[in-house]
């Protein structure tokens, strides 16, 4: 069974949560286990980062850049990896974001979390809080970062 750690931050509106939970259930449908963690609330160990095969990642937009609690995430990372890379990188990474209208993020949450792994599938925006469509693309989502599904669709195209 995968492991899947769905990482985000989301404070004042909800909007990236409630993206992230349309990440985490179509992970778990995908027979993935998922573990949801919002940096808001937790810091999240980087040794325990090492133990997921893949993640998906959600910000907001503040000020055209990824939340402040992420950007300690990516400190820890990098610090840790100086020591030893096991398990901090290669892993398939799915991005989301909302915004209120700016929508700079993106280029940021891309080029930072680039350096975790392979993004798997689009980035996934919403302006505001996210409809149905929106929700239903994140539930996609899950289901490409997982390790299992991948090597199921390369072991077909061969």
């Amino acid at each position: 069974m995968s492991r899947i750690l769905v990482l985000y931050h989301s404070q004042e509106y909800g909007n990236t949560h409630k993206m992230a939970v349309a990440v985490a259930e179509g992970a778990t449908a995908s027979g993935a286990d998922v573990t949801l963690i919002n940096t808001n609330e937790e810091r999240l160990d980087i040794d325990r980062y090492r133990t997921f095969d893949a993640v998906a990642l959600g910000s907001p937009d503040y000020f055209g850049y990824i939340a402040g609690t992420l950007k300690v995430f990516l400190d820890d990372w990098y610090i840790a990896r100086k020591a030893s890379d096991a398990g901090l990188t290669g892993k398939s990474i799915g991005l989301f974001y909302s915004h209120g209208g700016g929508g700079a993020v993106r280029e940021p949450l891309e080029k930072l979390f680039g350096r975790l792994g392979t993004q798997v599938g689009e980035t996934i925006e919403s302006v505001g809080s996210p409809n149905e469509g929106i929700l239903e693309a994140c539930r996609t989502l899950a289901g490409r970062a997982s390790p299992r599904r991948r090597a199921l669709r390369k072991q077909h195209s061969t």
